[in-house]
């Protein structure tokens, strides 16, 4: 113990030990001290030098201090001095004044060099992933932090570690439900530095319930009136989500957009926001941002889209947009908010059209955020980020478009109230050359894949001053172009005016009947200028390609061999081609090609519009490839464009008929497995038929069998008559009834008469319609095969039945037999008692016979009702059946002659239109294959199919 007081500066009598003398004694005290006081002291020595002398216990004790680790995990408090020593050995975050005292030590990263020493066992990181599941808080609360140091100097290699580690994410994730803030935020960080570009392990946190956990905090802590942790949460929020598109989808299956929705709830007052809540709430806005990102999938982004809207979040969103008071970058960022989760969702698109702002009179938001779009004393990303705004309400947006530009047209100009062309147009001429740059680069989204739109743009007119006529809005254009203003200005007219005339030859014609704008155009490109008029020398021949090759030689002057022999005279092929290609190689250019949202550091930066830059990649090779064409290949070109736009229309016009045919045989078929399926239910039915005349006949054959023992009961009565005699008034009794039911069975059989000529008259007819059929239709109508089953089964019933009148008539000659037995016995009748008990037996049991004779001829009689009935119905479904099928055969033949009628037809086209292309491509013209327009043709339908239909 005196050495321990020498080591932490108690007096003492002697010399006193350097740095690294206490530190390798303690560390030997470490390594073979016995009793656990001792080393706990000395480890506890240890973590007092450690930030002093950093380099020294991390090279002397480190071995020993995961020694103790390892060894003394019983006692919580050395492991906690152990893990506090390492964490200051390794971790950077020195205070201000240690990093000047040890500025000179501090060449080397030794952070990242120890972290290297500690996890190239990776046993070591394991055993720490056990002690950090310690309950205790002294093991656990530094555990974290040492964890988390780690994983700032070698986050890779200690990701792979903790990723190979059995459950060791899961051991992490216990650390968000820890009840001690303390350790639940620090466990926050640690996730944070353990999900830093990792898909892996993100994809581990999300499905550990980690949206569950971090969303409940952040309500815990207040939302965007929390403090710190909810930075920390949402920093960690960004990078489970960002670029993760499992977790993305994961994130919006679960419902969470929903839970997203209460950030946003501001008052009415929105004065003195602390810095807090504006850093929370910038972090949430961008967090709304990372699902609807322009660089997700399109399906990802639009399901998120809807989602947000559905659930009010968007509302929400706007109402910020719409408030006062709101700072400055919260604004900008609501903005930029607002655009990616509008951008190409026509109901949201719908949505934020219908917003006004709380103004009297009411206006619509789109009308004041470009106020504040060409308003130059607005903050300059305030004023991009409502560009992007707009570019992103028209994106995809033909409605969106038409309105803009329906407000510009003559007949719809309000003159009480301020609309968006106005605001367009009043920033495109003003003195500001920012606005003019992002009027017309608006315009331009308002005219974007819109022909319709182009065409209706000429009919502008404008007031220049009072007392001269009012010009187009294309030749003012012109005519601020030709006069020499601001670089950023005439870049701005240019895009407009190049996005205005592609794909649109009446543009064109428009733009060249001006008879100065293609001298000027020529003298701005055959000039030799600076770098800074370098880029307007290319738009300036871009604009010239493009009124080459849109142009339909409507004027005669200004025809695509005589502009091309003008750039052969003044400027020259290869100067042209040199000066179109100062575009692409802009920097500026470059820039704005990489992501739709408009960021530039400066105002002169403010050059290229993303949306342009595909439109110069598209242009710049055909235009190229025009300057070089002579006119007979220009004449040639245009003919097969006309036959080929021919050609294409008879086989659109072919296509859709075939489409049209194939609906008819998808009815057809439709029909066909809707009479398949009740010719099915038809011989279900016959089946059942059939199983139920083999029960009859079962019946039948147990009746003909108590028959045939009733005939030997009435034999051996009739020898009991010769034994005992009967009495003359039971005999005449017997006759009487024997009468009666010979009447009866005369009735009986007259009525089955009637019946088989009925039956045989349905026989004939049947069978006339049979010898008709095909052989086909045997196969699909196997009904009638049944029917003729019953009409056998008919035929054995009726035979049966004449046995049965064969019975009856033995039975009569047995009576007569009796009636000669009984006058034979009348004079040796003897006792009178005895043979009035054996008559009345005998006329008990022969009324019981006749009864059940009775029942089981009505049964009979019923079962051939029923019989016919069935007959009759399945008759009459057979001949509906067969009317319908020869209709469909007749239908089937018609469609298929007409289909090879088109298929040969097609095949002539096909042959065609490849001599045509072969044609092409000997000329040099470049052909694309049937199947990428298809694709393509396919691509824009699926595309604007939403819009077509809110059309």
């Amino acid at each position: 113990m005196n050495f321990l007081r020498g080591v932490m500066g108690g007096p003492s009598a002697g010399p006193q030990p350097s740095g690294a003398d206490t530190i390798q004694k303690l560390c030997d005290r470490v390594a073979s001290s016995t009793l656990l006081d001792d080393r706990r002291d000395a480890v506890r020595a240890l973590k007092s030098l450690s930030k002093k002398y950093r380099l020294e216990v991390g090279i002397q004790a480190m071995e020993h201090l995961i020694h103790v680790l390892q060894t003394d995990r019983s006692d919580s408090e050395i492991i906690g001095y152990a893990l506090d020593t390492l964490y200051n050995v390794i971790s950077n975050d020195l205070e201000e004044e240690e990093q000047e005292e040890n500025s000179a030590k501090q060449v080397d990263d030794l952070g990242s060099q120890f972290t290297e020493i500690f996890i190239k066992q990776q046993e070591n990181v394991t055993l720490l992933l056990t002690l950090v599941e310690e309950f205790d808080f002294h093991v656990r609360w530094p555990g974290v932090k040492l964890l988390t140091s780690l994983l700032k100097q070698q986050g890779p290699q200690v990701q792979q570690i903790i990723l190979v580690s059995p459950m060791g994410v899961s051991r992490l994730m216990d650390l968000l439900a820890d009840s001690r803030e303390v350790i639940r935020n620090d466990g926050v960080l640690l996730l944070q530095q353990l999900t830093k570009s990792n898909a892996a392990i993100q994809k581990i946190v999300a499905f550990e319930n980690a949206f569950e956990r971090l969303l409940d905090i952040i309500t815990e802590e207040g939302n965007s009136d929390g403090g710190i942790v909810v930075e920390d949460c949402l920093l960690l929020l960004q990078n489970l989500l960002k670029n993760n598109n499992s977790n993305q989808n994961f994130f919006k299956e679960g419902s969470y957009i929903q839970r997203m929705k209460p950030w946003f709830e501001v008052g009415d007052d929105n004065c003195g926001w602390s810095a807090q809540k504006v850093t929370n709430l910038h972090l949430m806005l961008q967090l709304v941002r990372v699902l609807v990102s322009p660089t997700n999938p399109p399906g990802a982004t639009s399901s998120c889209q809807k989602a947000m809207f559905h659930c009010g979040l968007l509302q929400q969103l706007c109402t910020i947009l719409m408030a006062t008071g709101v700072p400055a970058d919260i604004l900008t960022e609501t903005i930029n908010t607002v655009s990616e989760v509008i951008r190409g969702c026509q109901t949201n698109q719908d949505y934020f059209a219908s917003v006004n702002a709380p103004s009297n009179p009411p206006r619509p938001a789109i009308v004041v955020l470009l106020m504040s779009m060409v308003n130059e004393r607005q903050p300059f990303v305030l004023r991009c980020a409502v560009l992007y705004c707009f570019q992103c309400f028209l994106y995809k947006n033909q409605k969106g478009q038409g309105e803009i530009v329906s407000t510009l047209l003559p007949s719809t100009i309000d003159g009480n109230s301020v609309s968006a062309g106005q605001l367009l147009c009043g920033g495109l001429f003003s003195t500001d050359s920012l606005s003019n740059w992002c009027a017309a680069v608006a315009l331009a989204h308002a005219l974007q894949e819109n022909a319709t739109l182009k065409e209706q743009l000429l009919r502008v007119q404008l007031a220049t001053s009072i007392g001269n006529p009012p010009v187009s809005l294309l030749q003012q254009c012109t005519n601020i172009l030709s006069q020499g203003s601001k670089v950023q200005t005439r870049v701005g007219l240019l895009m407009l005016l190049c996005t205005w005339l592609s794909n649109c030859s009446i543009a064109v014609t428009h733009f060249l009947h001006n008879p100065a704008n293609v001298p000027f155009l020529t003298g701005q490109i055959a000039e030799n200028l600076g770098e800074e008029e370098q880029l307007v020398q290319g738009l300036c021949a871009l604009l010239l390609g493009i009124s080459i090759y849109y142009n339909d030689n409507s004027l005669e002057n200004y025809r695509k061999e005589k502009l091309k022999q003008l750039i052969e005279k003044r400027i020259g092929r290869e100067n042209f081609i040199e000066k179109l290609g100062f575009i692409s190689k802009h920097e500026l250019y470059s820039r704005a090609a990489q992501k739709p949202q408009p960021s530039f550091s400066s105002p002169d930066h403010m050059m290229f519009d993303h949306e342009f830059t595909k439109l110069v990649k598209e242009l710049e090779g055909v235009i190229s490839k025009a300057i070089y064409k002579s006119s007979e290949e220009d004449k040639k070109e245009e003919e097969v464009k006309k036959t080929l736009e021919q050609h294409d229309n008879i086989v659109t016009h072919y296509k859709k008929v075939i489409r049209e045919q194939d609906q008819e045989l998808e009815e057809l078929k439709q029909q066909i497995n809707t009479l398949t399926s009740q010719n099915e239910q038809l011989q279900a039915t016959v089946t059942q038929q059939v199983s139920q005349i083999q029960q009859h006949k079962d019946q039948y054959n147990l009746l003909k069998v108590q028959l045939g023992k009733d005939t030997q009961h009435h034999n051996s009565h009739g020898e009991t008559f010769q034994m005992n005699g009967i009495q003359t008034e039971e005999v005449s009794k017997l006759k009487e009834e024997l009468e009666e039911w010979k009447n009866k069975h005369e009735l009986l059989q007259g009525q089955l008469k009637e019946k088989d000529s009925v039956i045989e008259k349905l026989n004939s007819s049947q069978l006339e319609m049979g010898t008709t059929e095909q052989s086909s239709q045997t196969s699909k109508f196997g009904g009638l095969e049944h029917n003729n089953e019953l009409q056998k089964e008919l035929e054995m019933l009726r035979s049966q039945i004449q046995l049965q009148s064969v019975e009856i008539s033995k039975l009569q000659m047995e009576k007569q037999k009796l009636q000669v037995m009984t006058t034979t016995a009348d004079p040796m009748l003897g006792d009178s008692g005895a043979t009035a008990a054996t008559g009345s037996e005998l006329e008990g049991r022969l009324e019981q016979e006749i009864k059940e004779l009775k029942s089981q001829v009505k049964a009979l009689s019923e079962e051939k009702e029923s019989l016919k009935q069935h007959l009759d119905s399945s008759s009459s479904t057979v001949a509906i059946l067969q009317d319908e099928k020869s209709k469909l055969q007749r239908e089937v033949a018609e469609s298929k002659k007409e289909q090879d009628d088109l298929l040969v037809l097609l095949a002539d086209q096909d042959q065609k239109i490849s001599a045509l292309k072969i044609k092409l491509k000997d000329l040099g013209v470049p052909v694309e294959d049937e199947d990428d327009t298809e694709s393509g043709d396919q691509g824009d339908e699926d595309e604007d199919g939403d819009e077509e239909e809110q059309d």
